[in-house]
């Protein structure tokens, strides 16, 4: 009996401590805080404008960054500890932002929409502004290509590593159907999955071939990198990551999808292209490798002046024999882009060279709202319609 009522009296004080820890937990900023109405941020509104919010009650200073502005924009926070701005009408586009908090860049805990790479620096939050109808670059009632990834043993590097690769719509494995190949690839701080979370290249080309702009290519997206990012000094050139990352797509990427995807295997049949350090990588190895590629094109590429007689020599050697070889040599920039004066420096080094080349200028600066943009412009250009693109 004496001890049924010490186990009663136990459980009662217990019950009651119990309770006033759930007391203690309900009535705490942090329970409090979590039944609260979720914040909608962004929010687009039906004139383009965006408004942008974040609870933080106990923050001193909020601002906001993003490729749809200049600079930065402060938020005003109300009473209940909600920070807001609103912009401009915005025009239809993907476009990444950050908030900073107390001096502390982060992204927008609102939104899942989140733009990943193969470094924590690059980590942005997404904003997409829709317009009346779809943009070159959406998801459309046609038939969509796949997305596959593959892993390869690449001999030169010692590693496994990974391929994205994108097939068309139709795509034949059966070997009766031969395909073209475009090797493109990413910029510093991304990955192998850059193009087609970032870039949309399988919805662009899904809708470039249903207005049958293009014929049907396939598509190999390598992690861009002779080695595991950031194991490699970066001294303002690319170069010394070109010659490692070269090796492997020569010596090993190249050889593998040849042998595992019905594909042409002539240098007509390839192209090569890329963006920022991918862009300086596809002038390197592309104008380097005739005998391997055919069409070239470097978007926004990091190229620098005072390495074109070193890593352009050969290409500049023999002008007529480099232009009789190059079906196609295609630069892009934006006006904006910090890239704008080398790759100007470029086309005026290819002038003087002799070699022939389009150079495409337009409207903005070192981002994705750019590169889609090329890719869409580039891609009808290459592998044109002619017999040997037809099944075999």
């Amino acid at each position: 009996m004496k001890q049924l009522l010490v186990l009663c009296s136990f459980a009662i004080a217990f019950s009651a401590g119990e309770s006033q820890v759930v007391q203690r937990l309900e009535t705490s900023p942090a329970r409090q805080e979590a039944f609260q109405r979720p914040v909608k941020s962004p929010e687009v509104g039906f004139d383009g404008r965006v408004t942008f919010r974040l609870r933080a009650p106990n923050a001193k200073d909020v601002s906001l960054t993003g490729e749809f502005m200049h600079g930065s924009k402060p938020l005003a926070k109300d009473a209940a500890g909600i920070w807001s701005f609103t912009t401009d009408p915005l025009r239809p586009e993907i476009y990444a932002y950050n908030f900073t908090i107390d001096g502390v860049k982060t992204i927008d805990p609102s939104n899942a929409a989140v733009k990943t790479g193969s470094t924590a620096a690059t980590i942005q939050s997404l904003l997409e502004v829709p317009g009346e109808t779809p943009a070159f670059y959406d998801a459309r009632p046609v038939p969509h290509g796949e997305i596959r990834t593959e892993w390869y043993e690449s001999k030169s590097l010692r590693s496994i590593r990974r391929l994205t690769i994108y097939t068309p719509p139709g795509f034949d494995s059966s070997g009766r159907t031969h395909y073209p190949t475009l090797y493109l690839l990413h910029g510093a701080n991304a990955d192998e999955t850059a193009w087609t979370t970032l870039g949309h290249v399988n919805l662009i080309l899904d809708n470039l071939a249903f207005e049958r702009k293009i014929q049907p290519f396939i598509v190999v997206m390598p992690f861009g990198y002779g080695a595991a990012p950031g194991t490699q000094p970066f001294n303002g050139s690319f170069t010394g990551i070109s010659d490692t990352f070269s090796k492997d797509l020569l010596g090993d990427v190249i050889p593998y999808v040849e042998a595992r995807f019905p594909v042409f295997k002539d240098r007509d049949h390839r192209a090569i292209a890329g963006l920022s350090m991918g862009g300086v990588e596809s002038l390197t190895i592309g104008l380097n490798h005739l005998e391997t590629f055919s069409y070239v094109a470097g978007f926004s590429a990091a190229v620098r002046p005072a390495d074109f007689p070193r890593d352009f020599a050969t290409l500049a050697a023999n002008p007529d024999e480099s232009n009789r070889q190059l079906h196609l040599l295609w630069l892009g920039v934006g006006r904006d882009d910090g890239l704008f004066e080398a790759t100007d420096s470029f086309a005026k080094f290819l002038d003087a060279a002799k070699i022939e080349h389009i150079y495409h200028t337009s409207e903005g600066a070192h981002t994705w709202i750019v590169w889609r943009r090329y890719l869409q412009q580039f891609a009808p250009l290459i592998f044109s319609v002619d017999a040997n693109n037809l099944a075999h």
